[in-house]
């Protein structure tokens, strides 16, 4: 295995798989033990902040390698599209996002009431965010399973 694909193997590992434990282990198990909801949101909320530049470093990172290996023809390629898709997706999520998810959780003193006109808009939101982060998960996941190298 040569010195690239180690590096590959390793930053698709922490991304892709750093996503999978976040939202399907840790998220969960979050929202189980802790007692108030809102911890566990904010709890989980700044995970998926951590999370999300972790993947725009490593994503940046395999996507200038993408570069290098290709030059001009690096658009040819199904993977750099399926990586910059996954990119995008991280961009809209953390500076699209969850901004305007943070903005409305502190807007409401003693937390979000179902029901209300806000609960409404956080359920909208929080089941945008959470598509899209299925959505990356699962093309990362891909990305895992066939790598980045050509074959």
């Amino acid at each position: 295995m040569g010195y690239w694909q180690a590096i590959e193997r390793v930053l698709l590992t922490l991304w892709v798989g750093g996503m999978w434990v976040l939202g399907f282990l840790v998220a969960p198990t979050l929202f189980a033990v802790l007692e108030s909801r809102h911890v566990a949101g904010m709890a989980m909320g700044q995970l998926l902040s951590t999370m999300s530049h972790l993947g725009l470093v490593s994503g940046a990172i395999l996507l200038l390698g993408l570069v290098v290996q290709s030059g001009p023809r690096v658009f040819q390629h199904w993977r750099t599209w399926v990586l910059t898709g996954m990119l995008l997706l991280l961009l809209v999520g953390e500076y699209g996002l969850a901004p305007q998810i943070i903005r409305l959780i502190g807007s409401v003193a003693g937390g979000i009431q179902v029901g209300s006109p806000e609960y409404s808009q956080f359920a909208i939101l929080h089941g945008v965010a959470s598509s899209l982060y299925l959505l990356n998960c699962l093309m990362g996941m891909v990305l895992v399973v066939r790598g980045l190298q050509r074959k």
